[in-house]
This record gives C-alpha cells, structure tokens and sequence, in this order.
C-alpha cells in the first residue's frame, strides 16, 4: 500500500509535468524537482511551430488526456485552456497612489479569537477583516524567508540570508509590523536525505552544509498592546531550489521519539528539523535545539515581566511542515503557552495519532489551502484522512497520513487577476496565496472589490497574473544578477554590509 501511495503521487506529478506548459522557478515546491521528473532546459524542445498544430491536435485526440484525468481526480478544477476569458478585468478598488495596507486597529478584544486559542470558525466565513490582516501579517513573515535568501550559486553566502537579522525586517518594508527579529535559524541536510539545500559553487563558501531556514521574532511594545498579548513568530523557509527532498517524501513514517512512540512523521521533514553535526558551524545543534532555545529565553524573558506571551508559527510548503512539528515540541515542553500555526500550502506531516495529539495539547493550527494546489495533497494522496471512516473494520491506521486544524480553502478561480491554465508552481507559489485571502470574503462569494494588496505582487515569482494586467512574469530579479560596476569599470560582486555576513561567533555573542 505504501509503494502505492509514492507511485501514485509521483506518477501524478510526472504527467502533470510533462503534459503542460508548467511554471519553473525557484520559490516552487515541485519546479525544480528531481531531473527525473522535470527534464532539464537542455533536453527540453522548442515550441512547435504553428503548422504543426493540426497534426498534434489529431493526435491528442486519439490519446487519454492524463492532465484532465488527474485533475478530475485530484479536484483540481483546471480550464482546458488558459484566460481566454471575454470578461474583462473589474476596475481597480482603490488607486496607485493609495497605501497597499490598511490602518492599524486594536485587535486586542478578540485577542482569543483572532490567536486561535478559542476557536476560528466564527471568523472564516465570512473571514473577519481583523483576520484577514493578521493572515496577511504572518504570511509576509513567511515570504520574507525567501525575499531574504540568497540563492546564487557564484556567491560564496549562497544559502544565507542577505540581510543581518536587525535590518532584516526593515529592508524588506515590514518593520511597520512592529516585531524586531531576536535569532536566525539554520538547518543542514540528514545523512538519509537527497541534497536538497542550497550550496555555493565558491570556493570560500560561508557554509558547505548549512542553509538559513527561518527566524524568530516578537512584537514590540506597541504592537503586543495592539494585539493583546507579547507575539513571539517563528517563521520558517519552504524549499527553494533544488528540490529532490520530494523523492524522500514517500510515506515513510518515523515515531517521533521514544516517549511518543504511537505518534509518527514523515521521516524527511523530521530530519530536516532534528540534524545536526558536530562538523559544521551552524549546525552544531539543530534546527530545532536552536528554535526552541530561543522561544524558552524569550518566554521566560516576559512571563517574568509579568506578560501575556503567545506562540505563531508560520510556514509555507516544507515550512509548513517544519511549523506543526515545532508547535508539537513547544507544546510539549513549555507548560501553558498559547500555541497557533498559520499554514500556507503545507503538506501532510504525520499520522492520526500526531494530529490528535497536537489537539490534545490545544495547539490550534489554520491551514490556508489552494484548492488547486497539489502540495496539500502530499504525501497520502490515496493513504490520507479519508480513510477514517473504514476505522470500524480496519481498526486505527496508524502508517496513514492526516493534516491537522482548521482549512481556509481559496480557489484559483475567485480571482478576476489571475490566469486559470495549469500552472503547479503558480498554484504553490506564496504569493498567489496572499493575494488570495486578500481577496476572499466567503466561500460563496466573488473576489472582494476593495482588496488593497499590490496585485503586482503575485507574479513576483511566477507568471499567474493574466496578460491584460502588463505585469512582466517573475520581475523580483537582481539588478545585473548581483554584479556592479566598480570605479575603475571593473564589473565585480559587491561585497556585503559587514552585518550582512553570516557569523556563527556573532549570532552567540548576541543571545
């Protein structure tokens, strides 16, 4: 059943990917996956001309059509041809000139409700506005792990964070938000893992085994009154490029440790979180020994200080993963912290008995999902959740996968600004997500007129946006790809700000 379960997935993933024009780039979860299931630039054709249409369309005509199939399957609700829609596109709600965000309110009576520690269903449908805003603030948390990331392979801080961590935030136009970042996080790959992390060509490398994965932040003083409480946010990386981990995920569950035995994760994503290596300088200790160490210091830090403190945990793809198996660990090491995670297209991460578990510790999770988003669906296609209802003659299952929480479902097609052609690393792609809940009001009802998010932004990373809008494809590009021009005309790589360049002794001297 569960070579099943792996040739299922990955056969889905192969057809879709050799049967449409999809999206490749960096900041997807599958587009640059294993050379097996993507063929490189080298080995791909050029388009047809356009006299040969005729002979391809009697072809396909003759043949099953597997992208339709599976997204039938799948229920991903695919237009056989891409935006040629004859509606035109709504006017814009609100001007250039006018702010991409709204004014701050004080959310602090619905601190409860808007953290997650009574209950969300009354605020998803309709979605609260105060909601909204707060998905929108830990999801921007999120998409600065990769805005911040360095991933060009000639730069000897490939793999690092562009930025030290007290400009961090500032350079990418969220110190509005009122946090201020305290650790980086880093994480190394597991010896049973693929090479899947990010690794500069440099010979004089900052780090040959090591990647930044996320940070750690809290609120300041104005913003935990605001809010209602002293925020403390880790926000955690999805994969970038490459990404052969997906090979790993084929349901292989591992118990999470000998005190939770009955409780089993996806071994991948546990490796991810737990390796480690007296060898390297950043990984000394793991990701997850680094978190939590400064989750514990910042807890202790403000409860002294007689203060409310609560725990976000934020993630898109891989890092929505990585957030559920921190959420658990936090949950069951600090006695009575309000514990909330805010997923965006995350996969599954463990069985029945992990969810369950999580519950029982009151951790509250939201996963934000794209219905036409296949990561969610990973792993367990066939061996999920649904299998419960056979538990009356199967008995528990404890090898089949299950997501946990809550589920905001956003669709594609509520959007009058994005395309509706098959394209696996749009749907993914974190900012088609935001632009999403920016725009849903309920589940029944077309895209909200007064959206006030950049719309621009969704093609940042990929080509979603539909081609009225003028919006050039994937336009977040380094200026020259990080090369200047010196004074004597010399092009060269500009060294970096002597705060921006990683250093394990400093990041320990500011503890």
């Amino acid at each position: 059943a569960l070579i099943l379960s792996c040739t299922a997935q990955q056969t889905a993933f192969m057809a879709l990917s050799s049967s449409s024009a999809i999206s490749h780039h960096s900041f997807s979860l599958f587009a640059t996956a294993h050379s097996s299931l993507v063929p490189p630039a080298s080995h791909r054709t050029a388009a047809a001309p356009v006299e040969a249409a005729p002979l391809r369309e009697r072809r396909a005509s003759s043949l099953i059509n597997v992208p339709a199939t599976l997204s039938s399957l799948l229920h991903l609700h695919l237009e056989r041809k891409p935006d040629h829609r004859s509606v035109g596109l709504p006017p814009p709600a609100v001007g250039r000139n006018t702010p991409t965000f709204s004014p701050k309110e004080d959310i602090s009576s619905l601190f409860p409700e808007i953290h997650g520690h009574a209950d969300w269903s009354p605020l998803l449908n309709p979605l609260h506005p105060w909601l909204r805003r707060e998905i929108i603030k830990y999801g921007e948390f999120a998409q600065a792990t990769y805005d911040a990331f360095d991933f060009n392979p000639v730069s000897e801080f490939c793999g690092s964070c562009l930025y030290g961590h007290h400009r961090l935030l500032d350079k990418l136009g969220l110190a509005r938000n009122g946090y201020r970042v305290s650790k980086y996080v880093y994480a190394m790959s597991h010896v049973e893992l693929p090479r899947w992390l990010e690794r500069s060509l440099h010979a004089d490398a900052w780090s040959t085994e090591s990647n930044w994965m996320g940070y750690v932040a809290v609120s300041d003083d104005a913003e935990s009154r605001r809010i209602g409480c002293r925020d403390i946010v880790v926000a955690w990386r999805g994969t970038i490029a490459p990404t052969e981990w997906f090979q790993d995920v084929q349901g292989k569950l591992e118990p999470l440790g000998d005190a939770h035995a009955d409780v089993k994760v996806e071994h991948g994503f546990l490796g991810v979180y737990t390796s480690k290596s007296d060898g390297t300088s950043y990984n000394k200790t793991s990701a997850s020994e680094q978190v939590m160490e400064e989750v514990k210091r910042l807890v202790s830090h403000y409860r002294q200080r007689g203060e409310e403190v609560s725990l976000t945990i934020a993630g898109h793809s891989l890092g929505g993963a990585l957030a559920l198996l921190n959420a658990y660990e936090a949950a069951s090491t600090i006695p009575d912290l309000p514990i909330s995670v805010i997923s965006f297209g995350g996969p599954r991460v463990g069985n029945v008995a992990f969810g369950e578990k999580l519950k029982e510790m009151n951790v509250k999770v939201l996963r934000v999902v794209v219905k036409q988003d296949m990561v969610p669906k990973m792993p367990g296609i066939l061996l999920n959740e649904g299998l419960k209802r056979f538990e009356h003659v199967t008995g528990t299952l404890e090898w089949v996968y299950t997501h946990v929480g809550l589920e905001l479902g956003l669709d594609i097609r509520s959007s009058p600004y994005l395309k509706h052609g098959l394209d696996v690393a749009g749907f993914h792609n974190l900012e088609t997500y935001l632009h999403l809940v920016d725009g849903f009001l309920t589940s029944d009802k077309e895209f909200r007129g007064n959206a006030r998010r950049d719309v621009a932004l969704v093609n940042k990373a990929s080509g979603m946006l539909r081609d009225e809008l003028h919006i050039p494809p994937c336009w977040a590009q380094m200026a020259n790809k990080g090369m200047v021009c010196n004074a004597y005309g010399r092009w060269v790589k500009p060294a970096r700000e002597p705060e921006d360049i990683p250093s394990p002794h400093r990041e320990e001297a500011q503890l």
